[in-house]
């Protein structure tokens, strides 16, 4: 009886230059794998309908096409397939264009051998794309929340550096951990750094660690965050408040994918997925000095944008379960249907975090801990009119400035467009949905 034995795991290898083929095939079967050419995006495709692949490395300019036809055809067909793409003189546009297209890493030409292995030891770690944690799984059906949860799930399966962008309380960090969970580093370290938080004197040291006797009180040597994420994603929130100092070391840290201890003549290489986050418009700091433009390119390959609790109203009943829940060892308390409706019609400038200290303290103050009132959660009374007749810097408090600047703006674009609210919405700028809930929230009728 014969021992059925395991499969080598395949390689597809599309390109039409005879000697990086030959390289590339000689350092796949070295590592164990069998590695298939083609010379052409047809071939590439033809082979991927008739044959199983393990990992696909495709180059970016081919006779008859390029790389994305070859990703699109892979995604197309829900062939299970990681892909990179080696890109001509580091061209920074086409391997965004990869990226986004739903490939998980890139090389440049000339192709290091080094960063072949670990880019292919780290597509073929593991057999399946793990599915996200339940525990970073983000609530929500409105379709804000389904588009963001979508280009989450799609977001995981790549390398490419990810910003997030949203209100303070849109659940930022939990958007990172779920794109690490879901993705092929999600059994290595994620390691979360609020950079607003560390004194300027102590950044270099906390980021790239020091060796032993480098300054005064380091007695021994000691692990920066990208060691400790080394393998994992390094999540840098309010990555808007760094210094600029420390701006170009973290570029070069990023551009060389080395760092240097403090103290050591010595520079070690780390492998690390960066995702960073602000509630600030970067765009604006760059314009303005504040943040080098070279790091944001290198920052802000793919952007993911977290809806405010504005934006998913018709999930607010969703989200009070949840934290209700979260916060009951017992039976979860409810509101009642005046409570609820006056969250409903709630701003929230905090956002999910804020309603849950809402939640939280209308949970202390009930008189039955079972049933919340609208007086146990002491909102901010909504003004159901704007008074526009106010100075122009009267701007307290400021969710009811905002409350009369969007008002009017959404007035302004009604009349402009005689009331269709369709094309008001295409005026500013925002879904017919949305549109409808702010005039619902604002009271325009």
């Amino acid at each position: 009886m014969h021992r059925k034995t395991r499969r080598q795991p395949r390689v597809l290898v599309v390109d039409d230059e005879p000697d990086l083929l030959e390289l590339l095939e000689l350092t796949l079967s070295r590592m164990g794998l069998d590695a298939v050419r083609a010379d052409s995006v047809t071939t590439a495709i033809r082979l991927l309908d008739k044959e199983p692949f393990d990992l696909c490395l495709t180059d970016m300019r081919l006779p008859d096409g390029d790389g994305l036809r070859v990703i699109e055809h892979i995604n197309g067909r829900g062939l299970d397939i990681p892909v990179a793409v080696i890109t001509a003189y580091g061209s920074a546009a086409n391997a965004v264009a990869a990226l986004k297209a739903g490939a998980f890493d890139y090389l440049s030409k000339p192709v290091a051998l080094e960063q072949l292995r670990a880019l292919v030891k780290q597509a073929l770690k593991v057999p399946e794309m793990p599915q996200p944690a339940s525990s970073y799984r983000l609530l929500g059906e409105s379709p804000a929340m389904l588009q963001a949860r979508a280009l989450i799930e799609r977001l995981a399966r790549t390398q490419a550096p990810v910003f997030i962008t949203g209100e303070s309380g849109t659940g930022k960090e939990l958007a990172a951990r779920a794109i690490h969970s879901g993705s092929l580093r999600a059994e290595q370290p994620f390691v979360a750094v609020n950079c607003g938080a560390i004194p300027e004197n102590l950044m270099e040291s906390e980021f790239f660690g020091y060796k032993k006797g480098a300054f005064t009180g380091a007695d021994d040597d000691r692990d920066g965050f990208f060691q400790a994420a080394n393998g994992g994603t390094l999540f840098l929130d309010e990555v808007a408040d760094l210094p600029l100092a420390m701006q170009v070391k973290l570029l070069r840290v990023i551009q060389e994918k080395r760092v240097r201890k403090v103290g050591s003549p010595l520079e070690e290489a780390i492998d690390v997925r960066i995702i960073s986050a602000t509630h600030k418009r970067l765009e604006a700091l760059v314009e303005s000095g504040d943040f080098r433009q070279d790091l944001y390119y290198r920052l802000h390959v793919i952007e993911l944008s977290m809806p405010s609790l504005r934006e998913m109203r018709e999930d607010i009943p969703l989200f009070v379960n949840g934290i209700l829940a979260k916060f009951s060892r017992g039976t979860p308390a409810k509101l009642d249907a005046e409570a609820l409706a006056a969250l409903e019609r709630y701003p929230f400038p905090g956002n999910v975090r804020e309603l849950e200290n809402i939640l939280e303290r209308g949970l202390s103050l009930a008189a039955d801990p079972l049933r919340i009132t609208v007086e146990d959660l002491h909102l901010t009374p909504v003004p159901d009119e704007a008074d526009l007749s106010l100075p122009a810097g009267d701007k307290w408090p400021l969710q009811d400035y905002l409350d009369r600047v969007e008002r009017h703006a959404i007035n302004e674009a009604l009349e402009k467009t005689r009331f269709n609210r369709t094309a008001a919405a295409k005026l500013l700028g925002i879904t017919f949905r949305a549109m409808r809930y702010r005039m619902e929230r604002l009271g325009i009728k």
